[in-house]
């Protein structure tokens, strides 16, 4: 008979007075004046705080923070004294945010989308996500021309909004070859997509747009794109000399970072007196990560 699976949180939220959770990072300065800590900012006066933050108990009475340290910061520069939190019913926290999959610019377009038909006024939803009225108005066009495979292949990729807008300027066909080159390259900036239609034959350009094709590059770019490019070549060839090495120290390194921070004892002494160093593991822990 199989042993009863332990649950890995507590069944029911608890709110939990600020003062009595310990960050186990310290958050960086520049972190507040990051995208993401003023997406938070924003979004907090109008739905509040979406996704709870998770920490988990400590003998002392107090609660580790496994993670939400943005969330945290925020609630504690407006003056909040309680949040409702998800109790973790094991200390091994430190890793939560390697398994998020943060949400790729084609899914935010859906969930916004989703959100408008729904019938949430399109200032709320800008209010509530910090973009601008005009972006949210956009989304209903943005994806509007790209077909159906090349948003498939891109549906969870960092693809920039501006090289989504440059799809538009080619047939389907070549929507598609310029999506399975971005993956095979992992480069979703809008100067490469940007290249891609330059290279793109007058045939699979849309009818409206043949007349507006941009002129041939001048020699000199050229010449400097093909410097780059044997640059890039031998930059892919040393680094697949030294792949397999490094991927074994790294293996390593990563194994003893996490062990060392498994211990909440650890945790807590590096958190309270160093935490500029619990910061520097924690960085080499997730840049270690080999999952993705």
């Amino acid at each position: 008979m199989s042993a009863p699976v332990r649950t890995a949180f507590e069944r029911e939220t608890v709110k939990v007075p600020i003062t009595k959770i310990l960050p186990t990072r310290a958050l960086a300065s520049a972190a507040k004046a990051g995208s993401k800590y003023k997406t938070i900012e924003a979004s907090y006066p109008v739905v509040g705080i979406i996704e709870p933050p998770i920490v988990c108990r400590h003998p002392d009475g107090n609660f580790l923070l496994l993670d939400g340290h943005n969330r945290l910061a925020m609630l504690k520069d407006t003056g909040a004294t309680e949040v409702e939190c998800i109790v973790s019913t094991d200390d091994e926290g430190y890793t939560y945010n390697r398994h998020v999959s943060h949400l790729a610019p084609i899914q935010a377009n859906r969930m916004i989308l989703k959100a408008l038909d729904a019938g949430v006024p399109d200032g709320r939803l800008a209010k509530a996500l910090d973009r601008s009225l005009s972006t949210i108005r956009t989304s209903r066009t943005m994806l509007k021309d790209i077909c159906a495979e090349a948003l498939e292949l891109l549906k969870d990729k960092p693809v920039a909004t501006a090289a989504l807008r440059l799809f538009k300027h080619v047939k389907p066909l070549r929507q598609i070859e310029m999506a399975e080159l971005m993956n095979k390259m992992a480069n979703y900036s809008k100067p490469y997509a940007a290249g891609l239609v330059s290279r793109t034959p007058a045939e699979y350009l849309v009818e409206q747009l043949k007349a507006k094709r941009p002129p041939r590059q001048k020699p000199e770019d050229l010449a400097r794109m093909e410097v780059e490019m044997r640059t890039l070549e031998r930059e892919i060839l040393e680094i697949d000399e030294s792949y397999g090495r490094n991927v074994v120290n790294l293996t390593i390194a990563r194994a003893y970072v996490k062990k060392l921070l498994e211990n909440a004892r650890v945790a807590k002494y590096l958190a309270t007196k160093h935490a500029d160093l619990l910061t520097e593991f924690q960085r080499i822990q997730e840049a270690a990560s080999l999952d993705s």
